[in-house]
């Protein structure tokens, strides 16, 4: 999930947290996340913004309920330490936290989280996750992970709300030259969103018949 520019940016040229999407745009971010059973988001993005994204509308908070699943996707934080702010809003949160560690870091559960899972590939990750009945995942940032997911060809579907601004720069919501494979994205869904907000969803034409994961919101 990403909220963008028009011009495909997610911060102004100085840089800092993207402020992006109004009340439509934080609406189906909500309807993404009642839908995930994880979110992930990379250390950096956390730091930046100090909180992951929470479900704040009833009915959908209702509606997980109902499922018997639990109120808020756990978060899945992806970072070479584990180690962050002991200040962060983050840590008090009422969600569940595991970290994503990489194979060269030690596997003990730093203070705040309750799993560590190690990181050999992406799509290795995705089967982990599944055995967990974790199969439904949405990225909500940065843009290093979008495009390591992008390149793997880990991402199922785009969900896109262009916003009416022209900010330039360098902020793009990918990293520099990522190596994408080519292939096709079919359009699901188009909706305005109020304030001159468009969401565009696409879908991976080979993308059917696994775990999904969704790119980044912020």
């Amino acid at each position: 999930m990403l909220a963008v520019s028009v011009d495909g940016r997610l911060a102004p040229p100085a840089g800092g947290p993207a402020q992006l999407g109004g009340t439509g745009d934080r609406a189906v971010l909500e309807e993404a996340l009642a839908w995930a059973d994880a979110a992930l988001l990379g250390a950096e993005t956390l730091r930046r913004h100090g909180t992951t994204c929470l479900i704040h509308a009833p009915e959908l908070l209702e509606e997980r309920q109902r499922q018997g699943r639990s109120p808020q996707p756990l978060a899945l934080v992806a970072s070479r330490s584990g180690h962050l702010p002991a200040d962060l809003p983050f840590w008090r949160q009422p969600v569940q936290r595991w970290w994503l560690r990489p194979p060269t870091s030690p596997a003990t559960v730093p203070d705040g989280f309750q799993r560590v899972l190690g990181f050999s590939s992406w799509s290795r990750l995705r089967a982990e996750l599944a055995a967990e009945g974790l199969t439904r995942l949405v990225l909500l940032g940065g843009a290093d992970l979008a495009g390591q997911l992008l390149a793997a060809n880990q991402v199922d579907e785009l969900q896109l709300t262009f916003c009416p601004l022209l900010l330039g720069g360098s902020h793009s919501w990918l990293p520099p030259a990522p190596a994408l494979r080519p292939g096709h994205w079919q359009l699901l869904e188009h909706r305005p969103l109020g304030g001159d907000e468009l969401l565009l969803r696409y879908r991976r034409a080979s993308a059917a018949g696994r775990p999904r994961l969704e790119p980044p919101k912020r």
